[in-house]
């Protein structure tokens, strides 16, 4: 991403139901297949402006890692200088079996080449630790927001399964999230296609939406909705959203 849209996310992602949501979400499945220890160490991959690993630093050791200077330089007034990482070419500087935990929010979306990214999550992780992973969903949904955040792909649920293969990873939980607001977003992103290829700002002052946060009313029932559904096991069809939790088999 640019800097300005670090900005963005930084100005939005505190409050914004998406964002709050997000790691209340994956904070939740921790607790729920962990909890987290003091002794124990977590990696935030693509760690962005650093906010969910800061709310995870109560509960566990915690690494960020991030390759793009903007967020270094956000990471640099947020964290201790030796717990940010950057790549060493094209790996992690971390031993093998180190983590306990490997969380990546919305970054596999970025990188050419996805799959090499979880065979360096398998590396890290201890036998037994745990990945949790988001990542934007459908190409049906793809828009100038995916262009702006230099996005490669949206996924579908067996794309997303296809990169943790069962001899070396237990599938805890894949599902679609944001259910509910999908055909809401794909109305927005289909109207946008349409005016932009008639020359038409698709929104006032230039503003998207994804870059707004909802009256507070609607911000939180949409933050709760989120949050419920995310732990539902039965199958979704579609939603903008996936998530995947995985255990590193021994």
């Amino acid at each position: 991403m640019n800097a300005e849209e670090y900005a963005n996310l930084d100005a939005v992602e505190r409050t914004h139901w998406y964002y709050a949501g997000k790691r209340v979400m994956v904070r939740g499945w921790l607790e729920r297949c962990g909890p987290p220890r003091s002794e124990q160490v977590l990696l935030d991959c693509g760690a962005g402006t650093g906010r969910f690993a800061l709310e995870m630093q109560p509960h566990c050791r915690v690494f960020v890692l991030d390759d793009h200077e903007e967020a270094l330089r956000l990471l640099r007034t947020r964290f201790r200088a030796e717990q940010i990482l950057s790549l060493a070419g094209d790996r992690v500087p971390l031993p093998d079996g180190s983590l306990d935990y490997v969380t990546a929010l919305d970054v596999l979306e970025h990188v050419p080449d996805d799959a090499a990214v979880v065979r360096g999550f398998h590396r890290l992780l201890k036998p037994g630790g745990l990945a949790v992973i988001t990542v934007p969903a459908s190409m049906a949904l793809w828009s100038d927001w995916d262009e702006a955040l230099h996005h490669y792909r949206r996924y579908h649920r067996a794309q997303l399964r296809a990169l943790f293969p069962d001899g070396q990873w237990e599938i805890l939980h894949v599902n679609y999230t944001n259910v509910v607001v999908y055909p809401a977003v794909w109305l927005v992103r289909k109207w946008r296609r349409l005016t932009a290829r008639r020359g038409v700002a698709a929104t006032s002052g230039g503003a998207r939406t994804e870059d707004k946060v909802p009256p507070a009313w609607l911000n939180g029932l949409l933050q709760a909705i989120f949050v419920s559904l995310a732990k539902v096991r039965v199958p979704f069809p579609f939603g903008v959203s996936l998530l995947l939790v995985a255990r590193r088999r021994g």
